[in-house]
């Protein structure tokens, strides 16, 4: 059967959801963890850093090993390649190879907010001067075909929203097909709250669609959020890794119950660490990472995450996994 996913280009529709890009934290494994139960209609992959060379293929598919799959993850979700860097002509360069390489479409990582990235320029330190992003951003529209979108994801500034108009109005007039804005400045960093209100001048100035995305954990914030940014689009970023069911709750349908959740868990550490580039203490490493932040949105996961936090082998894992779930059926 032919995913649906495969019939639609990637255009953002009135009612969009993407799983976020972020480093560390949605790999590969974890993209295909959360596009099996969410409800995205692309996601986007952790930022690739670019320089002032051309990336060797195998960097990009060490990064999207989801190119080998036509640039899918396994439930047939896009997709999008991220690239990071300051120097336009390289940014053109990669996005070009990437797009020969069959990319469905292209992302410019314009907010991270992390220190060494901003101090060798990259991020959010090129929320400064419109004129950088312009340069970047329509150089690489000029190297990437058409029928490739390209995309760019920003802060409201790196410390002044007052500039968060001016660099969408940049990076619009660059070319880009859409743009996702983080609500927040690099100087804000994850501090709550996010500024929705703050992305409705964008919406209302620019002709390009706009996804609004920060603090997004669950479906009251979902509808402040749009209710106050005037954007029905959303990227969803660490509230769905703590519900992975969020973006189905989003959309009105069943919540997950804690026995499916441990499903996703136990094949999340099955995963081959070879074919993840990773050996089981990292993967377990990755695990730990992501179940807790599952004591975020689960109560059963905070009960779990004190009995293996120490834990260094996986299959006592999986075992407390299994017992997790015959405990919740006894509930």
């Amino acid at each position: 059967m032919t995913d649906r996913h495969t019939l639609l280009p990637l255009t953002p529709a009135p009612t969009s959801q993407v799983l976020a890009p972020m480093e560390g934290l949605t790999d590969p494994l974890m993209r295909k963890i959360l596009t099996e139960v969410g409800r995205f209609d692309w996601c986007v992959s952790e930022f690739i850093r670019v320089t002032d060379k051309l990336l060797p293929v195998h960097v990009i598919q060490t990064f999207c090993p989801e190119m080998q799959q036509a640039w899918r993850t396994a439930s047939g979700t896009p997709l999008q390649v991220q690239f990071l860097g300051s120097d336009p002509a390289a940014m053109a360069d990669n996005a070009a190879q990437a797009a020969a390489l069959g990319a469905v479409g292209v992302d410019l990582n314009f907010g991270c907010p992390a220190k060494t990235v901003n101090r060798h320029g990259g991020g959010a330190a090129l929320l400064t001067d419109p004129e950088n992003l312009y340069q970047i951003a329509s150089a690489v529209r000029r190297q990437v075909p058409e029928s490739v979108p390209v995309s760019a994801k920003m802060r409201l500034g790196y410390d002044d929203p007052t500039v968060a108009l001016a660099n969408a109005q940049a990076l619009e007039a660059a070319g880009v097909n859409w743009l996702t804005v983080h609500a927040r400045t690099k100087v804000d960093g994850y501090r709550p709250p996010a500024y929705w209100s703050q992305l409705a001048p964008l919406v209302q100035a620019l002709d390009i669609p706009i996804i609004a995305n920060g603090e997004i954990w669950n479906e009251n914030d979902a509808e402040r959020c749009q209710d106050e940014s005037h954007c029905p689009r959303l990227m969803l970023g660490r509230g769905a890794v703590t519900r992975p069911d969020l973006s189905r709750r989003l959309r009105g349908e069943v919540r997950m119950s804690w026995s499916d959740l441990v499903v996703l868990q136990q094949r999340f550490l099955q995963a081959s660490p070879l074919q993840e580039n990773s050996t089981p203490a990292k993967l377990l490493g990755r695990y730990k990472q992501w179940l807790g932040m599952l004591t975020g949105g689960f109560a059963e996961a905070a009960t779990l995450w004190e009995q293996v936090r120490r834990e260094k082998s996986i299959p006592v894992v999986l075992e407390a996994l299994a017992h997790s779930t015959a405990a919740t059926a006894h509930i």
